[in-house]
């Protein structure tokens, strides 16, 4: 036995196949249920009492030879490399990759804030966990006010009794750390991300994104607002679009308004993404309600100014005519791969 292992100990140290094929026939010439290890390990079982101990550890060490020299030529037939260098076909194009490209949700966020930027308007952050003040209270939310019911909120911890850590519903949690925290006048928009306790369907999620705007200084009327954005909509949706505002209600602004534009979809002309009415609603907005300006420490005798909110998924779906907001979080790669022409 101790013959044999030797000279398949000296064959297998000199073994460099050529090709897979050969590699392969090695594995079951050594290693298969009927090759030689499991033979040597049959004839084991001959083997004297006293002689048992030599030739077992002889045999075990042989085995562990002829697995390790399997593994690795294995690795590197299998990482596309060849033991023979006269193999290799340099001229071969190397192996090509996918692009990828960004999502549908950064490329709308991305334009509208590079058209406010040109307006003048900077960009601010904020947390995403808020406490009651900066997310209800601040913004004219008094307790036990009906329009708290508006938004279904994510309450994480109780302080007193009171709810008063959330997720925050709405990016204006940021508005008010601005105003707290700066003098106006303010010029800025407030990306991000929020959340609702909602049912999930193709038009309601319980997460999305908002870019909201906040413009406060001297004698900061409804037409600069207005005006704001009814540019906005030409620069996003082409000069062709039509605007109206429509009366409405928020808390934190007086008046408010809704604006709706003409269904980049249907044209105007009616489709179940405009409940054929030929308007859609894109933004709720209005003038800064003078008790925001005094709950952040702003003389609302001198100052005026004018807020407004987004959801980027609904400007989204009017761009790219996406009917199910489902799809932006389902990373689906068949539905990505459509923006692979908005190259990163």
């Amino acid at each position: 036995m101790q013959e044999q292992i030797d000279q398949y100990t000296s064959e297998i140290n000199a073994f460099a196949p050529a090709n897979a094929a050969e590699l392969e026939t090695f594995r079951i010439k050594f290693l298969g249920t009927k090759g030689i290890i499991k033979d040597l390990f049959d004839q084991f079982k001959n083997v004297g009492p006293e002689d048992k101990r030599i030739y077992g550890k002889v045999l075990n060490q042989f085995k562990q030879l002829a697995e390790t020299k399997y593994a690795e030529l294995k690795e590197t037939f299998d990482s596309g490399l060849s033991t023979q260098a006269s193999e290799l076909d340099l001229t071969l194009p190397g192996e090509g990759f996918e692009v990828g490209s960004r999502h549908p949700l950064s490329l709308t966020r991305n334009e509208i804030i590079d058209i406010f930027k040109r307006l003048g308007f900077v960009v601010a952050e904020g947390p995403e966990i808020e406490d009651d003040w900066h997310n209800f209270s601040a913004l004219n939310f008094p307790e036990e006010h009906p329009a708290r019911d508006m938004q279904d909120t994510f309450f994480i911890k109780k302080n007193n009794g009171k709810d008063d850590i959330a997720l925050r519903t709405h990016t204006s949690s940021v508005q008010v750390r601005m105003m707290e925290n700066g003098k106006p006048p303010f010029r800025a928009i407030m990306p991000g991300r929020v959340y609702r306790n909602e049912a999930i369907s193709a038009r309601a999620h319980c997460f999305f994104h908002q870019v909201e705007g906040l413009y406060i200084d001297e004698n900061v009327s409804f037409a600069d607002l207005k005006q704001t954005l009814y540019h906005f909509v030409q620069e996003l949706y082409g000069e062709g679009t039509k605007v109206r505002f429509r009366p409405s209600y928020f808390p934190f602004t007086e008046p408010s308004a809704e604006m709706d534009i003409s269904c980049t979809i249907c044209g105007g002309s009616g489709c179940n993404m405009c409940k054929y009415t030929g308007w859609v609603e894109i933004l709720g907005c209005g003038m800064v309600d003078p008790n925001v300006l005094e709950n952040c420490n702003i003389d609302s005798k001198k100052y005026t100014g004018f807020a407004f909110g987004m959801g980027i998924e609904r400007i989204t779906n009017l761009k790219y005519v996406i009917r199910d907001l489902r799809l932006f979080s389902e990373n689906d790669v068949r539905f990505l791969k459509q923006f692979q022409t908005e190259i990163i």
